[in-house]
């Protein structure tokens, strides 16, 4: 067992280790700078994405959860945040034309950068990782984990780094007192 934990370790060490520094840091200005995020993700990507926009909200951000029945309109100048290891699911498809129609922003983590969300995107983190349509990642990168595994671990960590470089003047007691206190 620990030898799997050590090479679970191994993994994410190695893609992190990959992505683009200015790509961290063009996407923390993005949520940063938006008046509201909106966050989009579906299956186990969509599970640890609505952990980060809880994460956001704690930071005094405003974030809605899309297909919640009480989140708004997107509006111009909103970010949607997409999770979608293959960059093709096809609902989040549609919820990333209809922002752009919009003139809302798209901040897109994925395997794939040449995903048809990924060409919609206003800007891209390419978390390498395989996905769940595909055993290996870009260059061949491949898991002892099965479908999209690595990529969702890889995912929260890149979201929660992303979040702390985005952080300015956030107080934890302040993030404290935001925590849900109906649980």
């Amino acid at each position: 067992m620990d030898n799997l934990i050590e090479q679970i370790i191994e993994e994410i060490t190695v893609g992190l280790k990959q992505i683009v520094p200015t790509s961290i840091y063009q996407a923390s200005d993005m949520i940063r700078e938006a008046p509201r995020i909106f966050i989009a993700g579906a299956g186990r990507s969509g599970l640890c994405i609505r952990a980060v926009g809880m994460r956001m909200m704690q930071t005094g951000k405003t974030v809605f959860i899309v297909g919640e029945t009480i989140t708004p309109s997107i509006q111009a100048g909103d970010l949607l945040l997409v999770a979608s290891g293959s960059g093709r699911t096809s609902t989040l498809m549609v919820v990333a034309e209809k922002a752009k129609h919009v003139g809302a922003k798209i901040l897109l983590f994925t395997t794939d950068p040449e995903s048809p969300i990924a060409l919609l995107a206003d800007h891209v983190v390419v978390i390498p990782a395989p996905s769940l349509s595909s055993d290996a990642g870009k260059d061949g990168f491949e898991s002892i984990q099965p479908m999209g595994t690595l990529f969702e671990q890889s995912l929260l960590i890149v979201c929660d780094s992303i979040v702390l470089r985005s952080m300015k003047d956030v107080d934890f007691s302040e993030m404290r007192e935001r925590h849900a206190n109906l649980e």
